[in-house]
């Protein structure tokens, strides 16, 4: 099962560098609509993230880089629906509700990998 964790954390790796590194080229992902806004800050913190799941899904662990990714998903996600705390989200990184939305789907399917894989 360690390989399904691996190949996960390698797949959102690969995701979340190539988020990072457009969101250094355009201000969305879907900017047409204006639903996947994305800041500096942001993309820098995709990079970061990004680069470490590839680390890890090449030669690392796969487990612990899941549920983290998986619980800071769900945490930003729930956050995002919160008054107050949306609008600091909004400020600082530029998250928006459908952004709250996906980062609670990705948090529940990192978190469905992590304790649907393990031993």
């Amino acid at each position: 099962m360690a390989n399904v964790q691996k190949t996960f954390a390698l797949v959102l790796g690969i995701v979340l560098l190539l988020v990072g590194i457009l969101g250094f080229f355009s201000n969305g992902i879907v900017s047409e609509t204006g639903y996947f806004t994305v800041n500096t800050t942001q993309s820098v913190l995709h990079l970061i993230a990004g680069l470490f799941g590839l680390y890890v899904g090449t030669k690392g662990r796969g487990p612990g880089y899941n549920a983290t990714l998986g619980w800071i998903g769900i945490i930003l996600g729930v956050l995002g629906f919160i008054p107050g705390a949306s609008d600091l989200l909004l400020s600082w990184l530029n998250i928006t509700t459908p952004i709250s939305v996906l980062h609670i789907v990705i948090g529940i399917v990192a978190l469905g990998v992590y304790y649907g894989t393990r031993k």
